[in-house]
């Protein structure tokens, strides 16, 4: 936003709350569907090919945390992973997906409830940081850096902020907007940026899966429709 009346942290996480109490539809994102599942392992084949890119051979010792945890799913992937229950920490600002998430991880995970912005994590004391299509909901461009240069300052140097978000609007969702690398790149201007795109953009995914979930592979084979980025943004 460019006017002088810009929402403060706590308007842009109000604001947040009622943007996502506004959808609909919550099994258009359930892992049953051909169309996410997919989806779903793609990412994650990118995740660990990451991980391996970087030395990484455990997750064991890694301390991990993700802003916007939601229900938990990203960390539950996380320890199954071979990641340590205490190590990893979950960032949640609704309350329900706070409680989902309680309910779902080990008691021995930190799992936080608020704005990301205010949250106790100690600085340079996380080797990962990671989000998951947060940003995308973040329409306040002040909000979305206070957010950004607090998540690099919980990174070690070494560490990296883990990011996975779309790059294009949705026209007919004006609750979010699209966070192009380029953007990426200026909320971490002293990050090291190695990004890849992944995720057949999800409405022509839900079209090709009904003519048969393998499709999605086909389609998802060119570049230009894949709508996401996953990248590593890494802290010297």
């Amino acid at each position: 936003m460019t006017d002088d009346h810009r929402p403060g942290p706590r308007d842009e996480a109000r604001a947040v709350a009622e943007r996502y109490a506004r959808r609909t539809a919550p099994d258009r994102y359930s892992p049953l569907r051909p169309d996410v599942w997919q989806g779903l392992q793609e990412r994650q084949r990118a995740l660990l090919r990451g991980f391996v890119a970087r030395g990484c051979s455990s997750l064991a010792g890694l301390h991990i945390t993700e802003v916007g945890c939601g229900a938990g799913g990203n960390l539950l992937e996380l320890l199954r992973l071979g990641a340590t229950p205490a190590h990893l920490t979950g960032l949640e600002l609704l309350p329900e997906r706070h409680v989902a998430a309680c309910q779902a991880l080990p008691a021995a995970a930190t799992v936080w409830l608020g704005d990301a912005t205010q949250a106790p994590v100690a600085p340079a004391s996380q080797d990962v940081v990671l989000q998951s299509t947060v940003f995308s909901s973040l329409l306040d461009d002040a909000y979305q850096q206070r957010l950004a240069d607090v998540m690099w300052s919980w990174l070690k140097p070494g560490g990296a902020v883990l990011w996975y978000d779309f790059t294009v609007n949705n026209p007919k969702n004006p609750d979010v907007r699209g966070v192009p690398l380029a953007r990426v790149r200026q909320l971490f201007p002293q990050g090291s940026v190695s990004a890849q795109r992944v995720t057949l953009a999800p409405p022509l995914a839900r079209v090709v899966c009904r003519w048969h979930p393998g499709w999605y592979g086909v389609f998802n084979a060119l570049p230009m429709l894949r709508t996401h980025v996953l990248a590593w943004i890494a802290k010297p």
